[in-house]
């Protein structure tokens, strides 16, 4: 590494500062009129929004570890500080604030920031629309002319009260700022090009005090007081436990909202910006770290507690900021505000605020949001969160969302059904649908009891899980069973027969999907498990014989027939070859013909209502999977996904073709196009693989050689090739070491590559811009049967290995 001189730094200053000076007066733009507001929502003194928001820009802005992001008072916090502000007074809050941020640095220094990001999405997702929910119908109140309750539950029952005594000078002000609010984003033409430039809460509430201003209304007002009167925290004084809970809640709510903002914004920075033009990754204990300090600031010199914002973030990011001085000049912004504009600033309706804060709380209760847990079956989980937030309170609703989350879980644990049927043959078939526990084992025991001994059963594992009190009891019943002359079958999910001893301890080990797929989903996925087990319904794919022991066989009179007919075949095949002759059947037709079969008979039972209602419905993938035409790469299997998961384009190579390229393929682009504007997918994943046959052609290609259709094709690899050779680029890492050679380097920088192309088409980059849609790499070791991901934001390509049960390594 080469140091930096001082000169090479005030350049880079020089160079970075108009861009930073101009996303500055963006954010604080944003900033004013809404700390102003989440001020009001509070009850706390309007200067104290304005504190919160200068330390947040400069405080954290310097000491934290997310370089763009923006903090400073956060409408996630309105609902706790208005509690402990009727609890406990303003400046006993401000006290609270600084031992918060205490906290907070406490747990920076225990490095456990990345602990935050455990929280079920379900919950943190729900805190906030509860929070929202809270906010809007306290400020409604604002809007119509009255004076907020003390809880939710007091506000909607005082609303038709309310309602029944209208200010229509508070309602009509309120109005315009909504109007203004909502409709500057469309504002149409070249003028409305140039208008939409400015914020639009700026917008909305300079309209509105210009309204109320020039028609000479008499609405209360902003009235900041002289700063010589400005409150500052006094010790606690209240019951130790409850100013030990305020503290707790404001640490971890802040922190939380803080380390998710955080993240969110690396993922904006990587979807928007190549690689050479992104700030560090964040430092997520660092950032813990400055929130903290910010908070300790905050809260002495009187100001509201402090977190990371995500508008404001975005906004910086949007508006081209390149390094943290961005968010530090938006604080002082702020502070030069707080001492000049004080009479602009007096002239605002705290209506106009009122109404900025209540659309702020209306959109916190998000609609992607809503269909992200809705899609993974936790709509229990935040259903029950908004409303212990909205009744309760914050912590308590927190705490009933980790209860609920925990008791659900613990449920799909436990639900498991058992049923056994006679079936016209005689035979008795057991289904087990669920995960086998010990909870289970009692029911399971019962089952097995009312088989008879010298009968024959079929033993069906519809599950992923098998812990070891369910594997003793199966497996005693299995040795029992046949001691007593009976026969056993024992089948997955795919209908393949196994026996107890090769199935068990392969589901034992864990091997069950953590995606809170739908019941009907698992009937379509392929299980997760053993060499045998796993490639079962693929037989002629994986080209094997049975190489488990004789001795160790399932013993069926079925399976004594498939034995029979498959020597019969073998021997007629190679009579046939001794002879001379051709076989009845070529290889190829055969193995197509004996897998159509196995489908029909094995999967097909298993998958067809899951088709039925595919065909029905259509599909809805929630990712686009770009990878190579390679035989090896089965895609079904190494992501564990069935129908209608994925929407999946293989071609030579894993290649994108920018738009616009010579000897372009249209079939590439109007697949990207499909599956990005009409299906809607969240996300796009290319993968590569090892061992590529088209980076080895590229490596190998001679200028000059015959222009074939698979060199013209190869041509848009070529930018892959001058990524690898330049040295702008940092050489491509595979789980912290080096590629094994050159096709490797290759294989991994085509990926990268690939999804800078993806960036070009027009459809992917207007999803980017608005957040809806990801960009992941994914690598594939054929020889290893290990999958690897791109790390996110950084510019060399360090990949992150999963292991067998998908979990990070």
């Amino acid at each position: 590494m080469t140091a930096t001189s001082p000169t090479d730094t005030t350049r880079q200053i020089r160079k970075d500062l108009p861009a930073d000076l101009s996303a500055s007066i963006a954010v604080f733009l944003i900033a004013l009129p809404l700390s102003l507001g989440i001020a009001l929502a509070t009850g706390a003194p309007l200067q104290a929004g304005l504190v919160a928001a200068a330390v947040g820009g400069i405080v954290a802005g310097w000491l934290g570890g997310a370089p763009l992001q923006v903090s400073g008072p956060a409408a996630g916090l309105t609902v706790v500080t208005a509690e402990l502000i009727q609890h406990y007074g303003w400046r006993t809050t401000c006290a609270i604030t600084v031992l918060a941020g205490l906290c907070q640095l406490g747990l920076a220094a225990l490095r456990t920031a990345r602990s935050a990001l455990m929280v079920s999405p379900a919950i943190v997702h729900g805190l906030l629309a509860g929070i929202g929910v809270t906010i809007a119908l306290a400020q409604l109140h604002i809007v119509l002319g009255g004076t907020p309750q003390s809880s939710a539950v007091a506000n909607v029952l005082g609303l038709p009260a309310q309602l029944a005594d209208l200010h229509p000078a508070a309602l009509g002000v309120s109005a315009l700022t909504l109007a203004v609010l909502l409709a500057w984003p469309w504002l149409p033409g070249r003028a409305g090009r140039v208008l939409r430039k400015a914020p639009a809460a700026l917008a909305a509430v300079a309209a509105a005090t210009a309204a109320a201003a020039l028609s000479g209304l008499a609405l209360p007002r902003v009235d900041l007081p002289s700063w010589r009167s400005h409150a500052l925290p006094e010790l606690p004084d209240g019951p130790v436990l409850g100013i030990l809970a305020a503290v707790l809640t404001i640490a971890l709510v802040g922190s939380v909202q803080s380390l998710l903002s955080a993240v969110a914004t690396d993922k904006l920075i990587a979807s928007e910006r190549r690689t050479d033009n992104r700030p560090p990754r964040t430092d997520l204990n660092r950032e813990l770290w400055g929130q903290g300090a910010a908070n300790i600031v905050s809260g002495a010199l009187g100001g509201l507690p402090v977190s990371g914002v995500a508008v404001r973030s975005v906004a910086n990011v949007k508006s081209g900021a390149v390094s943290r001085r961005s968010t530090m000049l938006h604080g002082l912004w702020v502070v030069l505000a707080a001492g000049l504009l004080v009479p602009v600033l007096d002239l605002i309706p705290l209506a106009a605020l009122a109404a900025l804060v209540m659309a702020v709380g209306v959109q916190m209760v998000n609609i992607t949001h809503l269909r992200s847990v809705t899609r993974h079956r936790e709509i229990l989980v935040y259903g029950t969160t908004i409303v212990a937030v909205v009744l309760g309170g914050v912590l308590e609703g927190v705490a009933i969302g980790i209860a609920v989350a925990v008791a659900l879980a613990l449920y799909r644990l436990t639900r498991t059904r058992i049923t056994v049927e006679r079936q016209d043959s005689g035979a008795h078939r057991v289904r087990a649908r669920g995960q086998l526990t010990f909870l289970a084992v009692p029911r399971l025991s019962r089952v097995l009891n009312q088989i008879p001994h010298d009968g024959h059963a079929v033993i069906e594992l519809d599950g992923s899980f098998m812990d070891h009190a369910a594997y003793e009891t199966l497996h005693d019943w299995q040795d029992s069973h046949l001691a007593h002359g009976g026969s056993l079958e024992v089948t997955g999910r795919t209908g393949s027969s196994a026996r107890p001893a090769e199935a068990v301890p392969e589901a034992a080990s864990g091997g069950g999907h953590a995606d809170g797929s739908h019941p009907a989903d698992r009937s379509r996925r392929a299980p997760q498990r053993g060499a045998h087990q796993c490639c079962r319904p693929w037989t002629p794919w994986q080209n094997h014989c049975d190489h488990r022991p004789a001795g160790t066989r399932t013993i069926t009179a079925a399976a004594a027939a498939e034995a029979a007919s498959a020597a019969t075949g073998a021997q007629t095949q190679a009579a046939a070859e001794q002879a001379g002759s051709p076989a009845p059947r070529r290889r190829g037709a055969g193995q197509l013909a004996n897998g159509i079969s196995a489908f029909q008979r094995d999967t097909a039972p298993h998958v067809r209502d899951e088709l039925a209602r595919l065909a029905r419905e259509g599909q809805r993938p929630s990712q686009l999977f770009l990878t190579c035409a390679d035989s090896r790469l089965v895609t079904s299997m190494i992501t564990a996904s069935g129908p209608g998961d994925l929407f999946t384009v293989r071609n030579v190579g894993n290649l994108v073709p920018l738009p616009g390229a010579e000897s372009t393929d249209d079939s590439v682009a109007a697949a990207i196009e499909y599956a990005v504007d009409v299906l809607q997918v969240d996300s796009i994943t290319v993968c590569g693989h090892s061992g590529c046959g088209a980076m080895q052609a590229l490596l190998s290609s001679t200028p000059g050689a015959p222009m074939t259709p698979l060199r013209r094709w190869l041509k848009h690899g070529l930018p892959s090739l001058e990524r690898m050779a330049s040295r702008h680029h940092a050489w491509a890492r595979i789980s912290g070491r080096l590629p094994a050679d050159a096709v490797e380097q290759l294989c991994l920088t085509n990926v990268v590559q690939q999804l800078e192309h993806l960036r070009a088409h027009e459809s992917v980059a207007r999803r980017l811009a608005e957040g809806t849609l990801e960009l992941h790499g994914m690598y594939f070791h054929v020889g290893e049967a290990q999958a690897y991901l791109l790390s996110e934001g950084e510019d060399f390509f360090d990949c992150r290995v999963f292991d067998s049960v998908g979990q990070h390594a």
